[in-house]
């Protein structure tokens, strides 16, 4: 069976758990627990190891779903996970107070992915924080990885529609990247 892994990382709050659980076709098996770090997000829970869900693609092919936690007390779980992962769908708040800088710090924390696979960035809150964030996250993007053009997009990680957009984008970046592996 063929299985591709897909790893969601971003900030806490971001909406990881909501895209995954808009994608999945599985129940999505979550370990959430009471967020102490209220300054961070106002959310009663957060993720502390995982969630994980998965796409069916037919009989003998599926796409693994794993979302990391967005706290870095947390990161040992990004090691784990990030090792297996073809692609990365990086979700920032675009109402944060610096989406550059989480945009940066993610795309390097997870820099190994980007090179070997893919990436696509989605801001999630566009609706509150207004125009603007597609080119400070694109900036931001640009300034870690000048040679790769990064895909961006405001979402609402509550819609299945546009998740499905980011995934088939994700794909798309994955497959040219290896298209033109093969070329050179």
């Amino acid at each position: 069976m063929a299985e591709h892994v897909i790893l969601f990382a971003g900030p806490m709050g971001a909406g990881k758990t909501t895209a995954i659980r808009s994608l999945s076709d599985i129940e999505v098996v979550s370990t959430e627990a009471a967020n102490t770090d209220r300054s961070i997000a106002d959310k009663d829970t957060t993720t502390v190891a995982l969630d994980y869900g998965e796409i069916g693609v037919n009989a003998g092919e599926k796409i693994r779903l794993y979302g990391v936690p967005g706290q870095r007390r947390f990161d040992f779980m990004w090691s784990i996970l990030k090792d297996r992962a073809m692609g990365l769908l990086l979700l920032v708040n675009a109402d944060a107070p610096d989406v550059a800088a989480s945009v940066r710090e993610h795309l390097a924390a997870f820099g190994s992915i980007v090179d070997r696979g893919g990436v696509v960035i989605g801001l999630t809150r566009s609706d509150v924080h207004g125009p603007g964030g597609v080119a400070i996250a694109r900036d931001a993007a640009a300034a870690v990885f000048p040679d790769r053009p990064t895909p961006v997009f405001e979402v609402d990680a509550r819609s299945a529609e546009q998740m499905q957009v980011m995934l088939m984008t994700l794909i798309a970046d994955v497959e040219t990247r290896e298209m033109m592996k093969g070329i050179r």
